[in-house]
Order: C-alpha cells, then structure tokens, then sequence
C-alpha cells in the first residue's frame, strides 16, 4: 500500500494498524514498517499517534538505520499539529548534527518552507549542499531533492541563480525547466479567465506532481534476492539439495545482475535487491509450514522480504558501493 494514496481509496487507520501488527511480528523491520504506518496516521488526520509511533521508534533499545530520518519526519509532524517550539528544537539539533543522509535535510527544510521560513529553509538547503556535494563530481540521485528544493526556495525569495542552480538546471529531466516549476508568478495564473493559461498550469502542476510522487513513494518493488558469501556457504551445508538453485557464489553473484538487467531491458520499473540470512529463511519456511529446502519458497521469501522494507534499489549509482558488498564503486564491479 502506497502511502500517498488518497484517504477516500484506503483506510489509512487500518493500513497503520496492520502494519503495526507486522512490525510486533519482525522487530529487526520495525523501522521501516512504523514509519509507513506514521505515515498513514498522518494522512488519516490522528497526527498525535504517528508522533506515539516515531517516539516508539526513538525510544527503542534496537539501534536505528536512520534515526535523524525519525527525527525529522517526527518534527515535521509536530509542527503540523501545533507543537513548533518542539519542532524547531528538533530541527536545530538536526542541523547541529549534520547528518550525511540527504533524506533528513530536505524533510525539516520542506518543513520549514511550508511554514514560510523561507530564510531558514533556504539556509538548511545550502548548508545541506555543502555538506554533502562534492565540486566537480556529479551529484547522487538522493540529493537531487536538495538541489530542486533550493532552487525553489531561492525563486521565492527573488535570489539571483547561483552556480547550484545551475547544476539544479543540469540534472533536471522534466520538460518544463525548473524556472518555470518554481516561478512565484504561477499562482496568480490559477486565477485567470484565460482557459489556454489555465491548461498551461495544469500541465506544470502535473510534471510537478509526478517529479514529488516518484521522489517520495516508489511502488512496491520487483526484488531479487541475494545471500552474502557466509550465509549462502550455511544455507548449501544445512540444505544441500539447494545447490542446483546455486551452483557457485560467483554464479549466484552473476545470475542476480543479469536477472536485474534483463528485468530493466524488458521494461519493468523499480527493480531492487533484498539480502537473505538463514535464520530469517528458516522461520519464513516454518511460518509457510514448508521445508527451507523447498526451492520454490525462496521466490516467496524474496518478497515477503521487499514487503517489510527490506529492499534495496537497483542499480545503485555508479560510484556508490556494489550491491555485492565487495566495497568496490559499482561501476567498477557488477555494473561495468
């Protein structure tokens, strides 16, 4: 379930609760799992318990992937519900920490946009920049968000374009520049008689639509599923009959980039990667009342792992670290 689905298509409260069921049911995905269901209580109005659910998340013993993303997304929903004091707070010591994640920036900036900060936010947007783009190398698709949500800020305060801007223009795809998408003057279009400037900003409104849709919630991914080196040497010595699905680790290895690249070739979109351990496989074959030796379950268990957050998106950028975990640039390794 998308969580951007529009309240009357779906019962956001008890899409959360189901997902609350699941994360009581697999603790190691309880991150992933609670932030889709705070997600869903936002959207369905009950903002006090989505802040219970990152607070939950916060204040538990198991270490987080991404806690600076629970905080903002935490201070964010706050201050939709009255609490700014608290908000701000958080938003500083967000700031203060500087996380090298991309996601934590633009959610407390786009907070503090929304509530016509427009100084403060283009201020978090810079210093994000800064942070976390290096000069001269192109910058990683995550961070693109920062770079449209500055350039978006700086149209609104009347700022002159800046050499960011200019690689905001760069990596923009749209047809429609982004000069246009963040021109202040459009709003006063929504207001004209004249139907051809009206089905002009419809058409904007929509590239503009579909850009924040694709960036904030992917649809559920086609997950291919793969076994470091250990665990898939457990997995053959406890379950022998397996290794006619994986004759070697490099085979396995090859066989999961060219399934990806065929996949892609054939069109199919939102391609990732879920990492199986043993222990995980066994108890999703005893819940399926099946043997672990069964190679018809690895397929069912590759998804039920995509559908509790656990995938990773494919291909990865090319300089960032194979998918393989050789360490290795991908471009260097599986994606030369």
């Amino acid at each position: 379930m998308r969580p951007d689905t529009p309240a009357e298509n779906v019962d956001h409260t008890a899409e959360a609760a189901r997902l609350e069921r699941t994360a009581d049911l697999y603790p190691e995905d309880a991150e992933a799992l609670l932030l889709r269901a705070a997600a869903h209580r936002e959207l369905s109005g009950d903002r006090p318990s989505a802040t219970a659910l990152y607070d939950r998340l916060l204040t538990s013993a198991q270490e987080l992937d991404d806690p600076y993303l629970v905080r903002a997304l935490k201070a964010s929903n706050l201050w939709e519900y009255g609490h700014e004091a608290e908000a701000r707070a958080i938003i500083d010591g967000i700031r203060t920490a500087s996380p090298r994640d991309p996601a934590p920036w633009v959610i407390v900036a786009e907070s503090l946009e929304s509530h016509d900060e427009l100084e403060q936010a283009h201020e978090t947007f810079t210093q994000a920049v800064h942070l976390l783009l290096a000069d001269g190398t192109e910058p990683p698709r995550a961070t693109h968000p920062l770079l449209f949500g500055r350039h978006r800020v700086r149209r609104m305060l009347g700022a002159a374009h800046d050499e960011w801007d200019a690689l905001a223009d760069t990596v923009h795809t749209l047809p429609i520049t982004l000069d246009e998408l963040h021109d202040p003057k459009r709003v006063w279009s929504l207001g004209s008689e004249n139907p051809a400037e009206l089905e002009a900003e419809i058409i904007r409104l929509r590239a503009e639509l579909g850009a924040y849709r694709e960036a904030l919630s992917r649809p559920f991914p086609v997950a291919v599923l793969h076994w470091p080196a250990g665990e898939l040497t457990e997995l053959l010595s406890a379950y022998p009959t397996l290794a006619e699905e994986y004759p070697s680790y490099g085979d396995h290895l090859s066989a999961i980039e060219g399934a990806l690249r065929e996949l892609a070739s054939s069109g199919t979109p939102n391609l990732g990667i879920v990492t199986g351990t043993v222990p995980s496989y066994e108890a999703f074959a005893a819940s399926e009342l099946a043997s672990p030796s069964d190679a018809t379950l690895l397929p069912q268990y590759a998804t039920t792992l995509a559908a509790r957050g656990r995938a990773v998106a494919w291909p990865p950028e090319r300089s960032a670290a194979c998918w393989c975990g050789s360490n290795q640039p991908y471009g260097e390794c599986h994606g030369a």
